[in-house]
């Protein structure tokens, strides 16, 4: 029997598709902003939703420590000591105030890097992980290019004023997004206040986190502030509402906290999540070909979810086989399902089968005929 692969497209509650308000994605993704450059996407697909010359190359001053903290969280083991070196010691501008032989572990280096945009904790972290800065900073472009940033450079771990040193606020967003999928990073990026030992003393060093957001806006999750007189106040920020997490940033941007405020106020108003299935859920149930068992449910391999314009309702498109080919194992990947609006694939998940196919053998036929022999002579009887 041929193995057929069919497309259809399945309309999500029809009727109110019909009588919903069609309103285009495009219209809302340009925005005016007191920021040079400003972006605001849906964490979890990076959705674009608002956005204002988001492509232009900007330094970013210490939001750069968004990325050193990726850089961080990948390469590096937490509890591992760092001793700090000379290239860390004393450096310029903010700081946790680290000294030379210092021993201090990365957990707490990037507490300190985050909340209290400690300089001389991302020399360190830098030194330690790459064996020199150098190699930290080229590792760091390397690994924002595997995301997707096309234009970003980084020749310094803490931002500091560097011809070269340049990002967008799209790339910086894209990292963001990255970064805020460890539970650590989240948890530190939260935190208002925090305290980690200070070596050699009788007290600890208190860092405080200088993103007024996480006290003055509901649902705020982060995440990096950034000052230089080069580039101006920066923000990396977000918040999530009712099922809805954004990520955003503004760049050279004086009114820094009440734009990120404003951008997100418009994003929630504007937008809902609409999640058509979570992972794991039964999706189809196929006939199954040449196996043992009639039928098999198709499952959605990850959770199918996205940002949609209030009162619209999406469109689920599925590419699917008609029947599921005994042999396959569960977990396989068969088909895939996206969820579109306005002509436009706002997320795709995988389709995979919820079980193992068992192919029929002699064993199989052999009591197949069996069976039916002996319902054969009570038939007749009958």
């Amino acid at each position: 029997m041929k193995h057929l692969k069919g497309w259809f497209t399945l309309l999500c509650c029809a009727v109110m598709a019909f009588f919903a308000p069609q309103a285009k994605a495009e219209e809302s993704e340009q925005v005016e902003s007191s920021a040079r450059s400003a972006i605001l996407m849906e964490r979890e697909t990076g959705k674009v939703l608002l956005a204002h010359n988001e492509r232009e190359r900007l330094p970013m001053a210490s939001t750069t420590k968004v990325m050193t903290a990726l850089m961080t969280l990948e390469y590096g083991r937490l509890d591992e000591v760092v001793t700090v070196g000379r290239y860390a010691y004393g450096v310029p501008g903010t700081s946790i105030y680290l000294n030379l032989g210092e021993k201090i572990t990365l957990r707490d280096l990037l507490y300190g890097l985050m909340l209290a945009s400690g300089n001389d904790a991302a020399m360190a972290i830098a030194e330690h992980i790459g064996g020199d800065v150098e190699t930290f900073c080229r590792m760091m472009t390397e690994r924002a290019a595997q995301l997707g940033c096309t234009d970003t450079v980084f020749l310094t771990p803490h931002g500091l004023p560097k011809d070269g040193h340049f990002t967008t606020a799209y790339d910086l967003a894209l990292i963001a997004q990255e970064a805020m999928k460890h539970d650590l990073f989240r948890e530190i990026v939260s935190t208002r206040r925090a305290s980690i030992p200070w070596e050699g003393r009788s007290y600890q060093r208190i860092l405080n986190n200088k993103n007024k957001l996480l006290s003055t806006y509901e649902g705020a999750t982060g995440i990096k502030t950034g000052y230089t007189k080069a580039a101006g106040r920066c923000l990396v920020f977000g918040a999530k509402r009712d099922g809805l997490e954004v990520i955003g940033v503004v760049l050279r941007c004086s009114e820094w906290f009440d734009e990120a405020a404003r951008l997100m106020d418009a994003a929630f108003e504007r937008y809902e999540m609409f999640t058509a299935f979570e992972e794991g859920e039964t999706v189809r149930v196929l006939p199954v070909e040449e196996g043992t068992q009639e039928t098999v449910c198709i499952l959605c391999g990850g959770r199918l979810a996205a940002a949609v314009p209030k009162g619209t309702v999406p469109v689920l498109e599925f590419d699917l086989p008609e029947t599921a080919l005994a042999g396959q194992e569960e977990g396989d990947v068969v088909g895939e399902v996206r969820l579109v609006h306005d002509g436009q694939t706002l997320a795709v998940a995988p389709l995979v089968l919820g079980e193992t196919l068992a192919q029929r053998d002699y064993a199989y036929e052999l009591d197949r005929v069996v069976r039916n022999w002996n319902v054969m002579p009570q038939s007749i009887a009958e």
